[in-house]
């Protein structure tokens, strides 16, 4: 029987470090000091292919500890957390885990400019199979990080790196790409929560792509509570990435499943275990484990999800990966990994008729699953049918690999959303997980139903198998009784100087949109910390304007409006999508020398031209 570290002191869970630093007994610096020290003792380079001076660490702890002295409550503030390295990272190389193709990036990645506003300190980059094509982990020429519970066995990629930096305790959590699994199978086999958001909710701008339309950005965690709170700081719709979703290009969904929802599981013959009993008595469990959280289980035809699977790699998406890399390869063909270079040299198959006949066949795919969630709310699956060592992949890369993502690779294809959880260890002492997926926009029911699944297992998280962390009760993960939403364009926006109002009411994101055309905005003058103001105009006479919609109870709501200074006042915005929802406007006398800024779009584009 699995024994879980109930001393969860040493955990680095943001959750925890929230509340250390909210009570004294912990600070940001003392953190950093920290990570660097289990970083050295760990003693794992090929976890890392670039770690950020000491100093830079030490300067940014500085500066999240002046934030929470003036009161500012965000629960990333002082948090350390990694950056798998095909994600930018302002004046650190990008290697993508090939040294022939790295550079120096300018800025970093709209994701990490998000968490770095919130206060979250990147300790650095992580390794990964190359070019983030691999679900083994073993795929670098900066070696194979450790798996933390046994070096002899794969620690899952493509994120590797990130998987193990957040099992081990190096940092709290970590960012990961996954475009056909790579989010989830190192999540299973380190004991770790490894959450794929919906396609299009989290920028991938400043990422190396790999399949361009089918790449998300995905998140390490301890818990699904602390994968929820980087999803928050993180998801924003971005005009510089085409394929990022507006709030109503995906469908709004509830924040939870009801107490009594539906769940489907493949039929017995449609589930591949690979020779492995105990992952098959793992999943079992985990449907007992999910009927008694309120579900219902039906048996569905899993025939169509692996069908699109397969055109991953079988069809022409792996021509799409050529189509960012092929200039370099064409150039350094001997700078990529043999079996990289097998992989994504076998594109050349594919032309544009094959192509086409790619979309049709997924098209109808998808379709057929269409009549499968209408049986069901969620789909439960293992995360991977087995584990394999390092020898084993050694001795069949291709084949074992692709059983890897027999269970992950048509997520993404058929547009869904999907969390994987630790669900047991192993009689071997080795790890194995289950995932959830919905849906698109079901991203935060997943991770409450993820919680309370993980929750109900016996087997901890991370190496250490520290206890899950009680939810607190000033940071619920969902919101109980009557709340409003309340739109917000300037100081009050994520990682801006009066965010802290919000989180200090518990206040919780739940999207990023714009008005309609009906707004201008403009820089008001002499205001501290500078403030924007929004001035409904005639219909289309203005420009939709960026916003930020937080969640409040209704309490805290009248708390914060009883709160607002002149010029500043609350009416009712439209938005985009159709909707309406309270926000801020400003009174007419306070336009007196402020500078029209509606060209821009929103605030933070505004103060970006600065």
């Amino acid at each position: 029987m699995t024994t879980v570290n109930r001393n969860s002191d040493g955990a680095l869970s943001i959750q925890t470090l929230a509340a250390r630093f909210r009570d004294g007994t912990s600070s940001p610096t003392a953190i950093i000091e920290e990570c660097v020290a289990r970083i050295e003792a760990h003693a794992d380079p090929a976890t890392w292919i670039t770690l950020v001076p000491r100093e830079s660490l030490l300067a940014q702890a500085t500066a999240a500890e002046v934030r929470i002295k003036s009161g500012d409550a965000n629960p990333l503030l002082g948090v350390p957390f990694a950056i798998k390295d095909n994600i930018d990272l302002a004046n650190c190389k990008t290697t993508a885990a090939c040294p022939d193709f790295a550079y120096l990036p300018a800025r970093s990645a709209a994701v990490i400019v998000r968490l770095i506003e919130q206060g979250a300190i990147p300790v650095g980059k992580t390794n990964l199979d190359q070019f983030a094509t691999g679900l083994v982990g073993v795929r670098s020429p900066y070696d194979t990080p450790r798996n933390t519970f046994d070096s002899r066995f794969i620690p899952g990629g493509s994120s590797s790196g990130s998987a193990t930096a957040v099992s081990a305790g190096l940092v709290s959590f970590a960012l990961g790409t996954d475009t056909a699994g790579s989010g989830r199978v190192p999540a299973a086999f380190n004991n770790i929560v490894g959450f794929k958001p919906t396609r299009g909710l989290l920028s991938t701008c400043g990422v190396v792509p790999a399949c361009r339309s089918l790449d998300c950005v995905s998140i390490f965690a301890l818990t699904c509570v602390d994968a929820a709170e980087v999803m928050r700081a993180t998801a924003n719709y971005d005009v510089q990435d085409s394929f990022s979703r507006a709030p109503d290009e995906i469908p709004a969904r509830p924040s939870t499943f009801p107490p009594s929802f539906r769940f489907g599981v493949p039929s017995d013959d449609q589930l591949q275990f690979f020779g492995n009993a105990d992952a098959q008595r793992i999943f079992r469990d985990a449907i007992r484990r999910l009927e008694s959280l309120g579900g219902r289980a039906s048996t569905i035809n899993f025939a169509p999800f692996l069908a699109a699977g397969k055109l991953l790699y079988e069809g022409p998406w792996v021509a799409e990966r050529m189509v960012a890399l092929g200039k370099f390869i064409a150039g350094h063909p001997e700078s990529l990994l043999p079996v990289t270079r097998q992989i994504l040299q076998s594109s050349d198959r594919f032309d544009a008729q094959a192509t086409f006949n790619g979309f049709h066949k997924l098209r109808d795919l998808h379709r057929a699953t269409l009549a499968e969630w209408a049986s069901m709310d969620v789909l439960l699956i293992p995360t991977t049918g087995t584990i394999y060592s390092i020898s084993d992949i050694a001795e069949d890369p291709i084949r074992r690999n692709a059983n890897l993502g027999y269970y992950t690779t048509f997520t993404n294809l058929l547009d869904l959303c999907a969390v994987a959880i630790p669900a047991d260890i192993m009689g071997n002492g080795l790890p194995m997980g289950v995932t959830l997926m919905a849906p698109p926009g079901n991203d935060a029911a997943l991770l409450d139903l993820g919680d309370q699944l993980h929750r109900s297992a016996n087997c901890g998280t991370g190496a250490m198998k520290y206890a899950v962390p009680a939810i607190s009760p000033q940071r619920p993960t969902r919101f109980d009784g009557d709340y409003l939403c309340l739109a917000v364009v300037g100081a009050h926006l994520s990682g801006q100087p009066l965010n802290w109002q919000l989180t200090n009411l518990n206040g919780r994101l739940i999207g990023v949109g714009r008005t309609t055309p009906d707004y201008r905005l403009y820089a008001l003058a002499n205001t501290t910390p500078p403030k924007p103001g929004l001035v409904r105009v005639a219909d289309g006479a203005g420009a939709e304007i960026e916003v930020e919609v937080w969640e409040l109870t209704i309490e805290a709501f009248g708390r914060f409006v009883g709160a607002i200074p002149p010029p500043m006042g609350i009416c009712t915005l439209r938005l985009q999508n159709g909707g309406e929802v309270k926000g801020f406007t400003c009174e007419g006398f306070a336009l007196s020398g402020a500078a029209d800024i509606t060209q821009f779009g929103g605030w933070r584009n505004y103060l970006a031209s600065l």
